[in-house]
């Protein structure tokens, strides 16, 4: 072999070498902007994620969120966004204040031991009650029964006052009306369940969309601010307030019966 041909082969091997290793340095080069791209995407990826996470949590409950919305105040109501509920024979001279949170276990106890006196009295135009419902028990467990039971009520509310009643009565019954730490109000299968057991709600399908829609969400949380806004000094339920003045066993904080309820009644209407 010549000089000159050793010369060009020489030549022409390192020039494929040189070739050879540029395409292996571009290839190195594609894979790491794939690699680093690939980290890029991951790392929004991660970053959104946790974005979407933030806001999520930051995204105000639906209840939070109902103090915001547009009252639908119920039939049968009067006052800003309808939170006055007045229930008995207009020419009733004076009128008790009723507060009471749905969730409240003495309120039911109440409601068992003195309701039917109560209800004999509106029916007799012996007073009328105004009802301020609270959902204050909610906020000791993070619960919603309170306020889903305070928009069921106003579902009951719009179709008439006896349906309101019989409706508080029934949630209240030893029946339905669950442990204060079982919050099974805020289920509306279960506040529909429990509607049942009321002739006019029984199979009404306008309260029952009430209920699943939420009709009166809103609502509950203006009525339930005016229980946090109330100017009588009332801070737990069941209070009664007549005359501007808090009524209570003697000695205070006993539980109520129809002896006592009459007597300290009577002496309000008196005065």
């Amino acid at each position: 072999m010549s000089k000159r041909n050793s010369q060009s082969s020489k030549t022409a091997a390192r020039e494929r070498l040189r070739q050879e290793r540029e395409r292996q340095a571009k290839r190195a080069k594609a894979k790491r902007q794939i690699i680093v791209a690939g980290s890029v995407v991951a790392v929004l990826a991660a970053a959104g994620g946790i974005g979407y996470a933030v806001v999520q949590a930051n995204k105000p409950s639906h209840w939070e969120a109902a103090k915001d919305d547009k009252v639908v105040a119920p039939a049968n109501t009067t006052g800003t966004d309808g939170t006055t509920v007045v229930i008995g024979k207009a020419d009733a001279k004076k009128t008790l204040k009723v507060y009471e949170d749905s969730r409240c276990p003495i309120c039911a106890q109440f409601e068992q031991t003195v309701g039917s006196t109560v209800k004999k009295d509106i029916d007799g135009g012996k007073y009328k009650i105004q009802y301020i419902g609270a959902t204050f028990i909610d906020n000791k467990d993070n619960g919603e029964g309170s306020k889903n039971a305070l928009s069921a009520l106003g579902a009951a509310l719009n179709v008439s006052d006896e349906a309101f009643l019989q409706y508080k009565t029934a949630l209240y019954s030893t029946k339905w009306h669950p442990d204060e730490t079982t919050d099974k109000f805020k289920d509306d299968s279960y506040l529909i369940k429990v509607a049942q057991t009321v002739p006019a709600l029984k199979n009404n399908t306008k309260f029952q969309d009430a209920v699943k829609k939420g009709t009166y969400d809103a609502w509950a949380m203006a009525m339930s601010k005016t229980f946090d806004d109330n100017k009588d000094g009332v801070q737990g339920t069941p209070s009664f307030v007549m005359n501007g003045k808090q009524l209570t066993t003697s000695p205070p904080n006993q539980a109520w019966t129809v002896a006592e309820y009459n007597k300290v009644l009577d002496a309000a209407l008196k005065a």
